[in-house]
């Protein structure tokens, strides 16, 4: 009856804090995340083969489009546009490459009205990135509007109810004969901003007003330290709980916490990483090493008190700790996840490989062990 009563309780608690998101947007999900990258083509070979992605959609010089190229990829609901600025075109992609490297630029959001989506969020205080505007081809017609938010990045709403083409009016369906197979990657769980001292309420406050989120979660330094570095966190949830934002900003600590070096070598607030859910952890995990990706280094004395604060488990305990695998479990279930080291030279994006077996949470319990993997990669770079 204990447990159960738990379970009741957490779920009240989750139906609280959705109720509290207002959703007068809504949103029905991500659409598309668009990074801005140097080279276009090599990139979309990268995700292909190291990640699993399949190709979808391109529009560039061949399709009219002049100022840039972009490749779009596809893993089940996981749709990724790499996107390269032609020679003397697009000023504001170049600019972004030079200040940042590779990074994410856009975090689209599905929405059923793009035009009320712009409105309320701009009469709410959002700065505006450009106002709805319709595109069309022989598809159909997609409206796109779109705002700022922490740094450079932008949200994007794609009302797509009108459209059956590929990806975007303008876009080609992106045929090729180099399709590997996909790594069981399933949809993004969540997205993480990193911003400055001081900044993560300013952010999460934006979250709520602009766009009607809730605060799920709450990290102090407390939660997140080690005997070195430590972060505060606040994860914002829409009302429907299909976008979960967590906002990073550093917390004092003796030496260099990741998100100070996130911040130095992205030059700014930016989205520090891509959570992307899968079904099956192991195998994905270890399909993705076969291809080449690195993951962070997991001391194998994590795993001797696994047992003891996670109770019992449907995975084999040896297979988690061959491949680096972290769980945790809160009061609904377990969760296993595991990160990738940055997949671009600056130590700045990377992607977060989770599986959910009920668990709501994001791995409290793995933060110590996280953080110390974390820092030994500063340390190796010098710049803890």
């Amino acid at each position: 009856m204990k447990s159960l009563k738990n379970k009741q309780n957490i779920d009240f608690g989750l139906t609280k804090i959705f109720e509290e998101a207002e959703d007068f947007l809504p949103l029905l999900g991500t659409d598309y995340v668009e990074m801005y990258v140097g080279n276009a083509k090599q990139a979309a070979h990268f995700y292909k083969t190291a990640l699993g992605f399949q190709s979808l959609a391109y529009a560039g010089l061949e399709t009219g489009l002049k100022d840039r190229t972009s490749y779009v990829l596809v893993q089940d609901k996981i749709r990724l546009v790499l996107t390269t600025p032609m020679p003397g075109k697009n000023r504001e992609i170049f600019e972004h490459l030079e200040k940042h490297g590779d990074g994410v630029k856009v975090i689209a959001l599905w929405v059923d009205d793009a035009v009320k989506a712009w409105e309320e969020t701009t009469k709410r205080g959002a700065k505006s990135y450009f106002s709805p505007k319709t595109e069309e081809d022989e598809n159909g017609k997609v409206v796109r509007s779109g705002i700022h938010t922490y740094g450079d990045t932008v949200h994007i709403f794609v009302e797509r109810k009108n459209f059956r083409g590929a990806f975007l009016p303008g876009f080609v369906e992106w045929k090729s004969d180099y399709n590997p197979s996909p790594c069981g990657l399933k949809y993004i769980d969540h997205m993480v901003g990193n911003v400055g001292w001081g900044e993560m309420n300013v952010w999460a406050t934006f979250y709520n007003e602009v766009m009607g989120f809730a605060n799920l979660i709450t990290f102090d330094d407390k939660d997140i330290s080690t005997d070195y570095t430590a972060l505060m966190s606040k994860v914002m949830t829409n009302g429907n709980g299909r976008i979960k934002f967590p906002i990073n900003e550093p917390a004092a600590g003796k030496k260099k916490s990741q998100i100070e070096e996130y911040i130095d070598f992205y030059q700014g607030p930016g989205c520090q990483h891509i959570a992307v859910a899968t079904d099956d952890i192991v195998f994905t995990v270890s399909e993705m090493k076969k291809r080449g990706v690195e993951f962070l280094y997991v001391p194998g004395t994590y795993y001797d008190t696994v047992g003891e604060r996670v109770g019992e488990i449907d995975e084999k305990l040896t297979l988690l700790k061959e491949h680096g695998i972290m769980v945790d479990r809160d009061d609904e279930g377990y969760l296993l996840q595991i990160f990738t080291k940055p997949l671009t030279d600056r130590p700045t994006l990377f992607f977060e490989i989770i599986q959910r077996k009920g668990a709501q949470s994001f791995g409290k319990g793995n933060f110590k062990a996280l953080f110390e993997s974390i820092e030994a990669e500063q340390a190796r770079r010098g710049t803890l």
